[in-house]
């Protein structure tokens, strides 16, 4: 039997730490499934595990593609898929960490195949959007599909900048009649693992201390001058993320520097409860206080196996 134990919660919650140590218990590699973390370009301000970390266990699907790629939770899917069959031809065990509720659904349930759409509905909505821009396609998709439209902005609010993206949402509902969200998860895709899934949380009040001072640690290594770098491509959809867009904002001058850094805390304060309210909804999992001990949260796992 294998199993792929899957780490869920907030961001800075400590899910990285936990990751490391099970992997080391279960002498079995991690995969990544944070939609930040996939981008070489983007380091500091999506909190990468450091060179030690990332030497303490094999990592993957961290910083392997460009933010000039156009990388989607399907292509991730399929690859992320693709790894876990060659892990477990020598293991029992894997890894999946994350904070992108979306990409852990990708892993654990998996999305189904759409429909043929007829190629005219698809030139229409090209021509609407060409004239009207993206607000029509945003529209669009909350009419046709709100539960969807919903989701996104919750859990990928970059997407809704998306034109290729949100046009396929569009054209699926158009052209089936039917809403997006109906075509996703309609049956069970067959895995060839057991998810055992570990939850992390907090108080808020902690929960919020922690991203501050995450931030905060995030400006002294430098996040300021990532930024900055990265700046002459701010259009670019990897780039529409916390901590990036509000020091776009800075540079642009339409904020201070400090009140930058305040909006970065807010958003991901923000953000991390959007994840909570997602991730909570996951079916099976065990959630623990992030200040309860190793060796409780590995007991559950072995007995979980057991």
């Amino acid at each position: 039997m294998k199993y792929l134990i899957t780490i869920i919660g907030p961001t800075a919650i400590g899910k990285t730490a936990l990751s490391i140590k099970l992997a080391k218990q279960f002498n079995c590699e991690i995969i990544s499934c944070d939609s930040r973390q996939f981008f070489k370009e983007m380091i500091i301000g999506t909190a990468v595990p450091s060179k030690e970390e990332l030497s303490s266990a094999p990592h993957h699907f961290i910083q392997n593609k460009s933010i000039f790629e156009n990388y989607t939770v399907g292509d991730f899917e399929r690859e992320a898929i693709d790894k876990l069959d060659k892990l477990y031809k020598t293991n029992d065990y894997a890894i999946l960490v994350g904070g992108s509720g979306l990409y852990v659904d990708a892993i654990l349930k998996g999305f189904d195949s759409f429909p043929e759409i007829d190629p005219t509905v698809r030139e229409e909505i090209i021509s609407s959007y060409e004239k009207l821009g993206i607000g029509y396609l945003q529209q669009e998709l909350e009419r046709l599909d709100k539960a969807y439209f919903d989701t996104i902005s919750n859990e990928n609010p970059q997407t809704l900048q998306n034109p290729q993206r949100m046009m396929r949402f569009v054209e699926v509902c158009i052209g089936t009649g039917k809403p997006y969200s109906s075509f996703l998860n309609r049956k069970k895709n067959n895995r060839n693992f057991i998810p055992i899934i570990i939850g992390l949380e907090a108080e808020r009040h902690e929960m919020y201390e922690r991203i501050n001072l995450r931030v905060d640690l995030m400006i002294q290594a430098g996040l300021v001058q990532e930024a900055k770098k990265l700046y002459p491509n701010k259009n670019l959809n990897a780039l529409q993320t916390v901590g990036y867009r509000e020091l776009f904002s800075y540079f642009d001058g339409d904020f201070s520097l400090d009140f930058a850094i305040e909006e970065i805390k807010k958003n991901t304060r923000r953000f991390a409860k959007r994840q909570m309210t997602w991730f909570k909804r996951t079916e099976n999992a065990k959630w623990f206080d992030y200040k309860t001990d190793f060796e409780d949260i590995l007991n559950y796992i072995k007995n979980s196996i057991s």
